[in-house]
């Protein structure tokens, strides 16, 4: 199993990237995630947060599906203030 070298956001393809030793590499399309979750100006901040500050973090809820529950705390989170 390789292992994970590299993670971050590249603003040429504004896609998060993961490079692994093997040479392979994952990228995940940013703008394609916040359109499929019809995110809002205040969510897709959120997601901007995520992928500048925690780009690993970013790929693993969007592997797991927990993007969408991401999202809606944040919504939830606006509401409250």
């Amino acid at each position: 199993m390789s292992k994970l070298i590299w993670v971050g956001f590249n603003m040429d393809t504004s896609c998060v990237e993961a490079h692994f030793t093997n040479g392979t590499m994952i990228a995940v399309d940013c703008k394609a995630v916040e359109t499929a979750l019809d995110a809002d100006t205040w969510q897709r901040s959120e997601l901007d947060w995520l992928i500048y500050n925690k780009p690993l973090e970013y790929l693993q809820a969007v592997f797991s599906g927990e993007i969408e529950e991401y999202v809606k705390r944040s919504a939830e989170h606006r509401l409250m203030d």
